[in-house]
């Protein structure tokens, strides 16, 4: 039996259908869930040798630094794609999306920098006390996991306002960028200024390239690779580089940065810019590839049983986090939007209610991405601490994602009876 040309899918249509998917808010958050689960049950089986074995295997180039673990390959360079996704969403919404009019971009900003302090005050005084160097955590509570986040509201709140996500979105992207900017001035121990001089000529060379239209991988990627490898070599974090090159991508449509992403019904072309157009080819490659490999690697700790939970749990650094997570955030969040709300210019363009704020502000909560990254900068990877703080983490975000969920969910339940109850507008 034949099958008609009409009936038959084509392999572009195909792909168009898996991008789609895997662009999807819930499937990036399935696939990062089932990376840290897969790593947890590893790092506790009669596998666990392997894990970390494998974990721990070094490979890569002398020169620059460049041999790594399996590990740091993960933290260091795929994350450095993830910080480029996010830092092409920044540039959009500063220069041409939500963030750039003050007035409506003040209530997130504003709310991401209270949920960063607060947090970090709530590790400081589990901390400041105890031995070592245990209070140089205390960035790791202030970071939302953006992935994670929005898939559970994405799952539970479905009837809530449209601008109830785009407030956690906004809220997440800037608290990223705080945490970026924790990463590069906190937690850079050795800086080489050669080196970092050194990065912007490729940072240069490749932000002139993008402005002049040039999409050429074989052009655009060796300038990037460069551009990180300097970074990696300076001392900086090397994630920052993904930053620094997202935001040399134009944000707006030029006659030289743009790119033609179809025709519309009269058949003229549509331009998009550049931010849109990397965000969609790298997009996927975040998702897929380089934040389930950086949770698959990170996320593996060996818990030790019922001794080692009631040992974590009783290590401040352990309680800081938890705490951070599930209390500082939705205080500091909520604290901050409401003082700022008594200004009489902003109270009148907020509309969201307090009680879907409480759902965002739990589920702001869910720290894991950043998290982890920031655990490993303050006491190195493999240590006593830092297991403890994988532990204040993943306890932290799932009581974060369980509360928060439960509470929008609630919320939109209680929207859709209230429509479904109310009468059409036609009825008699």
């Amino acid at each position: 039996m034949s099958t008609s040309p009409s009936s038959r899918t084509a392999p572009h249509e195909i792909w168009r259908g898996i991008r789609q998917t895997v662009q999807t808010d819930t499937f990036g958050g399935i696939l990062l869930l089932a990376a840290t689960v897969a790593a947890l049950v590893l790092a506790n089986s009669p596998a666990a040798p392997w894990y970390m074995g494998l974990r721990e295997t070094s490979f890569g180039p002398e020169a620059l630094h460049l041999h790594l673990t399996v590990a740091h390959w993960a933290a260091d360079g795929l994350l450095a794609i993830f910080f480029f996704v996010v830092g092409l969403e920044l540039k959009e919404e500063i220069v041409a999306g939500r963030l750039r009019s003050p007035r409506i971009a003040a209530v997130p900003v504003i709310g991401a920098l209270g949920g960063v302090i607060v947090p970090a005050l709530i590790f400081t005084a589990f901390t400041v006390t105890a031995p070592g160097d245990a209070v140089r955590g205390w960035a790791i509570p202030t970071a939302t996991d953006i992935a994670f986040a929005i898939a559970v509201f994405a799952v539970v709140a479905k009837g809530l306002p449209p601008a109830l996500r785009v407030f956690l979105l906004t809220l997440a992207v800037v608290d990223d960028l705080f945490a970026i900017t924790i990463i590069a001035t906190v937690y850079t121990d050795d800086l080489q200024p050669v080196w970092l001089a050194a990065a912007i000529v490729p940072l240069v060379l490749f932000g002139l390239a993008v402005r002049r239209g040039i999409r050429h991988w074989w052009v655009l990627m060796p300038l990037a690779i460069v551009t990180w490898a300097l970074v990696h070599a300076s001392g900086v974090h090397a994630t920052i580089a993904g930053v620094l090159l997202a935001f040399t991508v134009p944000a707006t449509v030029t006659p030289r940065a743009r790119v033609q992403v179809g025709t519309d019904a009269d058949g003229s072309p549509i331009h998009d810019a550049f931010t849109a157009h990397f965000a969609d080819r790298f997009g996927p490659i975040s998702t897929l590839v380089a934040i389930p490999v950086f949770a698959f690697f990170s996320a593996g700790v060996t818990v030790g049983g019922w001794d080692g939970l009631v040992s974590a749990f009783g290590d401040p650094v352990t309680l800081g986090i938890l705490v951070g997570l599930v209390v500082g955030k939705p205080v500091g969040i909520l604290l901050a939007v409401f003082l700022l709300t008594r200004v009489p210019s902003v109270r009148r363009t907020f509309e969201l209610r307090w009680g879907d704020m409480l759902g965002v502000g739990l589920l702001a909560g869910i720290g894991f991405t950043v998290a982890l990254l920031v655990g490993e900068l303050s006491y190195g990877v493999g240590s006593l601490e830092d297991d403890h703080a994988k532990i204040g983490i993943l306890s932290g975000s799932v009581i974060a994602a369980i509360v928060g969920g439960a509470v929008l969910a609630g919320r939109a339940r209680r929207v859709r009876q209230t429509e479904s109850a109310s009468p059409s507008p036609g009825a008699s």
